[in-house]
């Protein structure tokens, strides 16, 4: 396959928003914000504008939301898992749905509501962020973790993990199948299972993580405002199942309407599940079976998840699929940036837009991408690195010593 291909969504709702994009508009993420104020270490993330590199690539602007600071995690992930946690408890506590809306960090840690829950235990399949999200978000909030991982799962995901306190099982399938381990000792054991997918019968704590994640677009919105930019003309988001890119689109979306901004997916060859299922053109999730070897281990799924696939295949306009050469040309660039820029860590599945954006930009073979994209000097792209450096062993090999090299 080359390096990045790409395929039209033609699935794509001409005009008018669909429905379900107002469960993750404005107002949702305001309660989302509201809630995640609430803990200890809460601060927005930076975003930094990349003037030199939108200058070099002939664009408006490149905004990159740096998520290696959230919550001392390196990742975004625990936004998503602390909010469905939030709500998780709220709902063991009987509250009406008003009240549930309204949880906050402090009232979930008063003596009288601990004493009320006990100990709860959380249980998550992971390719290593969503596990740590959810054993953070589970220590600080008093209760347990038991985390279970898919068969070559990096050694230092693991021990970041159980040094939060939570069980964590490295198992012998791939990242889908471990989701269904997951699942099936949940309900063994009546624990509460905080995934980031869904399916049928299971959709409350994926809607609750997604909602979680408007938190960082309401943050980045504010941000770009206070930069002087209305809203951002494109945004590239990554994909595993697709719960991020999903939450961020029907974000833009209820609050652009119209004008909101192009959005591109982008995916790594070896689990590129939405680009498949635009290219099938039927309207129905494509999957991606058996081994998905990539460096961008956070994108390693192969089953979308259909609460966000709802929201892409009605206002995704690109999915591209990239080569690990990407990946790792987004971490040079990101981490040696033009003179003026801010450097930033961004790991393989963060970093991986960026990378994807200057190829678009400056390879001959994509002019057509360009063209269908609108890239130009007036466009202002917003790139989210959604995890920093959660890999020594695989991020210093590639920025330092050049692994994954693009040869085109």
């Amino acid at each position: 396959m080359d390096t990045i291909a790409w395929q039209n969504n033609t699935l794509q709702r001409c005009s008018g928003i669909a429905p379900e994009c107002d469960n993750y508009g404005t107002d949702c993420a305001r309660r989302a914000l509201a809630f995640h104020e609430g803990f200890p270490s809460y601060s927005p993330t930076p975003l930094a504008p990349l003037r030199g590199l939108a200058t070099e690539l002939g664009l408006g602007g490149v905004y990159v939301k740096d998520e290696s600071h959230r919550f001392g995690l390196k990742a975004f992930k625990a936004l998503g898992c602390s909010y469905a946690i939030g709500h998780e408890l709220a709902h063991r506590l009987d509250l009406p749905e008003a009240g549930v809306n309204e949880i906050t960090f402090a009232a979930l840690c008063s003596p009288d509501v601990r004493r009320q829950l006990g100990t709860v235990t959380f249980v998550a399949a992971t390719d290593g962020n969503h596990g740590l999200g959810v054993a953070w978000a589970a220590h600080e909030l008093g209760h347990k973790a038991e985390i279970f991982m898919p068969a070559g799962s990096a050694r230092v995901r693991v021990e970041s993990i159980r040094a939060l306190h939570a069980r964590c099982t490295v198992t012998d399938k791939n990242y889908d199948d471990t989701v269904r381990i997951a699942r099936d000792y949940a309900a063994e054991r009546n624990a509460a299972l905080i995934q980031d997918t869904a399916w049928p019968g299971y959709t409350d704590v994926p809607h609750r993580i997604m909602q979680g994640y408007t938190t960082l677009a309401l943050e980045a919105m504010r941000q770009m405002n206070a930069l002087g930019v209305d809203r951002p003309t494109h945004v590239f988001l990554q994909a595993g199942v697709g719960s991020f890119a999903g939450a961020m689109l029907a974000f833009f979306a209820s609050t652009f309407q119209e004008q909101r901004p192009v959005a591109v997916i982008v995916e790594p060859h070896a689990a590129n599940c939405l680009f498949r299922s635009f290219r099938a053109g039927d309207g129905q999730p494509h999957k991606v079976s058996g081994p998905m070897t990539t460096i961008m281990a956070g994108l390693a799924c192969g089953e979308p998840c259909f609460l966000a696939w709802n929201i892409l295949q009605a206002h995704a306009d690109v999915a591209l699929s990239c080569a690990e050469s990407i990946a790792a040309n987004g971490m040079r660039l990101l981490a040696s940036p033009n003179p003026g820029d801010t450097p930033l860590t961004g790991g393989e599945s963060g970093a991986v837009t960026a990378g994807a954006l200057e190829y678009v930009m400056t390879r001959p073979c994509m002019k057509q991408l360009r063209a269908r994209l609108g890239l130009n000097a007036h466009s202002h792209v917003l790139l989210i690195c959604t995890e920093g450096n959660t890999n020594p062993e695989m991020y210093r090999p590639i920025v330092r010593y050049g692994h994954y090299a693009c040869t085109d």
